[in-house]
């Protein structure tokens, strides 16, 4: 046994399934033996080592165990790390497997050369390059423990001539723990908590993922409270639009009901949320943040009471020492509107609004209704998360990844490979905008080579459409040098790798294509030509926003004028879509 097969019995006596990556020199004692009989641990090859680390990142956070992804020598595993950082900012367990030159070569500037030690020392919480044979198992565990223990990702770097060494160290090889501690709050913070809780009368719980294993005690806490629940994009799939004082969601792809609950309360008690967008939270009411991670509370917004602790622990403490409030008028007015917002995006929804470019929502609905309970979904970074966001029905069996925090684009269909690779029958759904899926498509024919069935909707509107909106409300004119999208043919595309597909233009079309795509065996493109000009506003609007959108309309006003035709087809886009939407 050499020191990579040595390292690949560790990674399957831990679980590890499969490696995602592009082979290499420094690899190539890796994937040989890989190809015995007795292996069981599968190679998946992409196209791009990128893709790779996304899925792996995805598969991750599916099953909850450490997965793997490599890369060979300098390049090659330089194209690992945004992967990687997604899998940083999501917090979930991965291992990075670096090629790298011989000993001898090492710090002469070899071919292909790089010093990856100092370029992932951010992204990783532990990382080690293997000297000898002796300490490969040692350094190995070591990196498997902190990947799984801090939910973080790790490198290892093993060099050529290291790799097909004979192993030793054997003396170091020892089981992997898992952790199962809970980090319980004291009895001194959670009295302080309820103190401030019963002492006022709007309360508005804004919950994260960090509440995934306490959702039915944050439900019974906002009953006792009368208040109601925010929850973050990333936790959709935990509290959904019809769980009990749900309003909603607040950010650029809120809603108001969940905007106002935030922003209008005496109390904001955030629970395992870490929300990036200050500008979404309030300055003017009482913050009580509850967080296992200690460097998250008040990160974001002044906090006046911070308790660090696990969610569903503080949150079981917490209950019985609330006195429960009677006056539901906040919670009601807000669950109210929720409803009607949620009544009004339906009717915007539906087939009879069949004007063409079609409404991109058309699409989210009728999948809303046809895909399966149980199916995953993954989404990119872009407008598509607007109109998953709004449309999409998400609960706990129906799950949702995206990236969240790193918000990479390119990261939807990926992670669908990902998700698929690990659980061959379930339905799983990538919902991406053609810019974003423009940065990954060449992975589809990996999706045809291992008969991985995803099925993936591609908003094809020519043009990079969320970025569009930032421009605008900074009072940028829209710039068809930068933001227009020469797309193929999405549907011939996915013809010629031997996936399956259609290409939609009209209403009537799109129920079939779904059923189409639920039906077929093979990877399914969905080529969806939507309208251009969809109007997508968030739940409140600055004035120095509503100042930004003026300057760009009349900024492009004046370029129509001049004659400059992109700027007349974006402007009749845009009226198009602001009158559909009355």
């Amino acid at each position: 046994m050499n020191v990579a097969e040595q390292i690949l019995k560790i990674l399957e006596e831990v679980g590890v399934q499969q490696i995602w990556g592009v082979t290499g020199d420094a690899l190539n004692s890796f994937t040989d033996a890989l190809q015995s009989d007795q292996a069981k641990i599968k190679w998946n090859a992409v196209r791009h080592e990128e893709n790779g680390a996304f899925a792996a990142c995805a598969e991750a956070q599916i099953t909850g165990n450490l997965a793997v992804c490599a890369g060979t020598v300098g390049p090659g595993t330089l194209h690992l790390i945004n992967g990687m950082y997604n899998a940083k900012k999501e917090r979930v367990p991965l291992l990075a497997i670096s090629g790298q030159v011989a000993r001898v070569n090492m710090r002469t500037n070899y071919f292909q050369e790089v010093d990856l030690t100092n370029i992932f020392d951010d992204v990783c919480a532990y990382q080690a390059v293997i000297r000898s044979a002796e300490e490969a198992p040692r350094v190995v565990l070591r990196a498997i423990q902190i990947a799984l223990e801090q939910n973080a990702v790790v490198r290892v770097e093993v060099p050529v001539d290291i790799a097909i060494q004979i192993a030793s160290g054997d003396h170091f090889i020892h089981p992997v723990i898992r952790s199962n501690a809970i980090l319980v709050p004291s009895d001194i913070d959670i009295d302080n908590v309820a103190n401030v809780l019963n002492e006022n009368k709007k309360i508005t719980i804004f919950a994260g993922a960090g509440c995934i294993n306490c959702k039915e005690d944050v439900i019974a806490l906002s009953e006792k409270l009368k208040a109601p629940i925010v929850h973050t994009f990333r936790s959709s799939d935990i509290f959904h639009k019809e769980d009990k004082n749900v309003v909603g969601l607040t950010g650029l792809i809120g809603n108001p009901s969940g905007y106002h609950a935030v922003m209008h309360t005496d109390v904001l008690l955030m629970l395992g949320t870490d929300f990036p967008y200050s500008n979404f939270l309030p300055d003017n009411c009482k913050i009580i943040q509850i967080d296992k991670r200690i460097e998250n509370i008040g990160n974001r917004a002044k906090v006046n009471l911070g308790v660090h602790g696990d969610c569903g622990a503080a949150i079981s403490k917490l209950i019985p020492k609330v006195i429960k409030k009677d006056n539901s008028k906040f919670l009601n007015h807000l669950v109210d509107s929720f409803a009607q917002w949620k009544k009004h995006k339906e009717k915007n929804s539906t087939l009879v609004n069949d004007s063409e470019p079609l409404h991109p929502q058309l699409f989210i609905n009728e999948i809303n209704k046809k895909a399966s309970d149980e199916a995953c979904f993954t989404v990119d970074v872009g407008e598509s998360a607007i109109w998953v966001a709004h449309h999409l029905t998400l609960h706990t069996n129906r799950r949702l990844l995206g990236s969240f925090n790193h918000g990479s684009m390119g990261v939807g269909f990926p992670a669908a490979m990902g998700i698929q690779s690990v659980n061959p029958e379930k339905q799983v759904w990538a919902i991406v905008g053609d810019g974003a899926f423009g940065m990954c498509m060449n992975d589809f024919i990996t999706a045809v080579r291992y008969n991985w069935p995803i099925k993936i909707l591609v908003y094809n509107n020519s043009q990079l459409g969320f970025v569009k909106i930032e421009g605008e409300q900074s009072g940028y004119a829209f710039s068809d040098k930068a933001l227009k999208l020469t797309n193929p043919n999405f549907a011939e595309y996915a013809k010629l790798c031997g996936g399956d597909c259609i290409r939609v233009e009209h209403a009537k079309d799109i129920p079939e294509a779904i059923e189409m795509a639920i039906a077929s065996p093979k990877p399914f493109i969905i080529d969806a030509i939507t309208n251009p000009g969809e109007l997508s506003l968030p739940p409140h609007i600055s004035i120095e926003e509503a100042w930004g959108f003026g300057k760009s309309k009349v900024k492009e006003i004046l370029l129509a004028v001049k004659g400059e035709q992109e700027q007349k087809k974006n402007l009749m886009n845009e009226l198009k879509g602001l009158l559909r939407k009355l």
